[in-house]
């Protein structure tokens, strides 16, 4: 039986950059896929549903450029056209990690793999063993139970950008990330969008005044937005909430992910106390010696940067080298929307309850002269640091670019700089990033521009 180094099961952004990595140090690996190399993120995830976005943000910026003086004429969209577009951003990407791939000498297997306690790997007719396991077998939408919802058809994140008649009504049930993003993607084409959410509040994992800005910019966009909403039943062309119909041609699910549990199972590995995803320790490796687990079915955030890093985390603990913890609090998470909206570490809450003295500043765009130019003045730049050592705790930006932006300060969160050594960086003017500057020194009284 042919044996391998490592074995890695799930070729996303998790999967493929551990096995590169791993490659890279000399080892023999083997990669098994089910689907398509690079997972959700790149084919049904971050890429499509970014390409979406830029489409979008075009429309909204000829509008733009009508009012400032610059006249364009009438518009029309083809939308089989865009979803090309789509297409082609997503197979550049795919066909560089098939050429990373064979370059560094991966064994690409494709097919539904299981695995055993003593880690031989089957993959249809072939069987190998493998000295080292990495699961990075992602996750599927979650779909709740809703009267009706299962004799209709409806979307799924997995299948919504398989579209190619663009929808003239769309009701999105879920108020998440996605979802919303997916309202900004989709009504700057003409296409009506309801949101439809059973919490009290859209974007629930997000900062409260960040929240406010993106429902205010939904709001005129035309995206309905219905709040604690108590679904009564789907049909096949509408969702009742209450004695409220709300009529649709295209119907998106979009209510979270959850985890791909199957060959967790046949191991019988440990849950964490959620019993919701896999248990591993610092190094990512679970109950099982040798087994990891990595991305979408661990316990964090679900994210294709996170899993990415996971996966560089596993193999440093596999290879035998000095492995740091993956540090949590200075993780970018990233919405983007219009304007949008970035953060990283503790909300004010978060870290007044962890025993902190908190002092939160914040700098509008409304004096930005960058964000003036660019008539996008609504956001702002928030730091939330202690007192004590100017230990940065957190952050927020609301801004164009944002999750751009984002990385000055969570780099140097990451290197252990305080709001000392940031407050003494010279940013460019005239830029966005000015408002970094602005919060930093407000922490000391000292902005100039308040």
């Amino acid at each position: 039986m042919e044996t391998f180094d490592l074995a890695v099961i799930g070729a996303g952004p998790g999967g493929y950059v551990a096995a590169i990595r791993a490659a890279q140090s000399g080892k023999k690996i083997a990669l098994i896929e089910k689907g398509k190399l690079g997972g959700t993120c790149l084919h049904v995830g971050c890429i499509p549903s970014k390409t979406l976005l830029q489409h979008s943000e075009m429309i909204q910026v000829i509008h733009k450029a009508n009012d400032w003086g610059i006249q364009t004429g009438s518009m029309s969209i083809d939308f089989p056209k865009l979803m090309d577009r789509k297409n082609q951003v997503i197979d550049t990407l795919a066909q560089g990690i098939q050429y990373l791939v064979k370059k560094n000498q991966i064994s690409l297997f494709q097919g539904i793999a299981t695995v055993t306690t003593d880690r031989v790997v089957a993959v249809k007719d072939k069987h190998f063993k493998a000295q080292d396991v990495i699961l990075a077998t992602g996750s599927k939408p979650f779909v709740p139970s809703i009267p009706g919802l299962d004799q209709v058809d409806y979307l799924t994140t997995d299948t919504f950008f398989e579209l190619r008649k663009l929808p003239s009504t769309l009701v999105i049930i879920g108020g998440g990330v996605i979802a919303i993003e997916l309202a900004f993607a989709m009504a700057p084409l003409g296409t009506s969008v309801t949101v439809i959410e059973v919490a009290d509040k859209i974007l629930l994992s997000e900062d409260e005044d960040a929240r406010k800005i993106i429902l205010q910019r939904l709001n005129r966009l035309g995206v309905l937005v219905v709040t604690s909403a108590e679904i009564k039943s789907v049909t096949k062309d509408s969702v009742i909430v209450k004695d409220t119909i709300y009529p649709y041609d295209q119907l998106l699910v979009a209510t979270g992910r959850t985890p791909n549990l199957e060959i967790a199972n046949q191991l019988d590995l440990q849950l964490d106390d959620s019993d919701r995803y896999i248990a591993v320790n610092d190094h990512y490796e679970t109950s099982t010696k040798h087994i990891y687990a990595i991305g979408d079915i661990v316990e964090g955030y679900q994210l294709a940067h996170v899993a990415s890093a996971e996966g560089l985390t596993a193999v440093q603990a596999i290879l035998g080298e000095e492995v740091l913890p993956l540090d949590s609090s200075s993780i970018p998470r990233c919405v983007y929307t219009h304007p949008e909206i970035a953060s990283f570490g503790l909300s004010e809450h978060e870290a007044s309850e962890s025993g902190y003295q908190v002092r939160t500043t914040l700098t509008p765009l409304s004096g930005n002269g960058k964000a003036l130019a660019m008539d996008e003045t609504e956001g702002f730049v928030k730091i939330i640091a202690d007192t004590t050592y100017g230990e940065i705790l957190g952050a927020v930006i609301v801004a164009p670019n944002a999750t751009e932006l984002i990385q000055e300060l969570s780099a140097v969160k990451h290197a252990e700089g305080t709001m000392f050594e940031l407050a003494n960086f010279v940013q460019a003017h005239p830029t966005v990033s000015e408002a970094i500057g602005e919060s930093a020194n407000a922490f000391f009284g000292l902005a100039i521009h308040k």
